[in-house]
């Protein structure tokens, strides 16, 4: 099947819609998206009853690589319509699981880290371009953490006429819920999945379905931060032979000089 950009997955075709098999492969260590089948197999696992993730089914190890096997879930990528994903998000950072899922970067501090450690592996004259515009304002870590996917971009939220299906758990947090608004609101991300990034009516729009304010207003206070991450990944992706992530770059590197929304 056509998906993501680390692991291999096959649709097993039956009359029941199909099974997903997924092989998750271990090969280039990526700085910010995990890929950790046991994490995912967990989180399907805790969320069945919400019936917004597939039906996990089974989950094993191949040699040394771990597979799932989950329900088709039907539908198709995102392409428009933020508000449903809003309301999604919303439902998703009001559940209290018990998932053993990692820390997530929470605070500006922790994301000049990691966006500093993304950019150390990166070689080329727009690592020092970048390393100027890092933001310098202080948000401080917010107590309000919860399970996030991680990596909510359009190719990871099905549609269809049941409802949203969000897919490809494979690296959750608990951490920030304004992690998981940035990785969809990301310009770099939204042109890689679907040629373009949301207009700012789409942008208002998503904040003002997603249902907590409190969360929106730190978001906007992080957004620059965000970007300045997301333009450092994008830089280490081209430096590994992504060059499709080279629009991403210059969309991220145009939202750290604009003002906020």
């Amino acid at each position: 099947m056509y998906g993501g950009r680390t692991n291999q997955v096959w649709k097993v075709i039956d009359e029941n819609g199909g099974r997903v098999l997924k092989l998750y492969r271990a090969g280039l260590r990526n700085p910010l998206f995990r890929n950790d089948g046991e994490l995912e197999a967990q989180c399907l696992t805790f969320l069945e009853p919400t019936g917004f993730v597939p039906r996990l089914r089974a989950t094993g190890l191949h040699q040394d690589d771990r597979w799932v096997f989950y329900d088709h879930a039907p539908g198709s990528p995102w392409r428009e319509g933020v508000a449903p994903v809003a309301e999604l998000l919303g439902k998703l950072h009001q559940f209290d699981l018990q998932i053993q899922a990692p820390k997530g970067c929470n605070g500006s501090m922790d994301l000049a880290r990691h966006g500093q450690s993304i950019l150390d592996r990166c070689r080329s004259g727009m690592r020092q371009k970048l390393e100027a515009l890092r933001p310098d304002d202080y948000i401080p870590p917010t107590h309000h953490t919860c399970l996030i996917h991680g990596d909510p971009v359009a190719g990871n939220i099905l549609v269809a006429p049941s409802g949203l299906t969000l897919i490809d758990w494979q690296c959750p947090a608990q951490g920030d819920p304004c992690e998981d608004l940035a990785l969809f609101l990301s310009p770099a991300m939204q042109h890689l999945y679907r040629g373009k990034a949301l207009t700012t009516a789409e942008e208002s729009l998503f904040l003002s379905a997603y249902g907590c304010a409190d969360t929106v207003e730190r978001y906007k206070s992080l957004r620059r931060w965000y970007a300045w991450r997301m333009a450092a990944y994008c830089l280490w992706r081209i430096e590994n032979g992504a060059s499709d992530y080279a629009v991403g770059l210059e969309l991220e590197r145009a939202t750290l000089s604009s003002s906020p929304i």
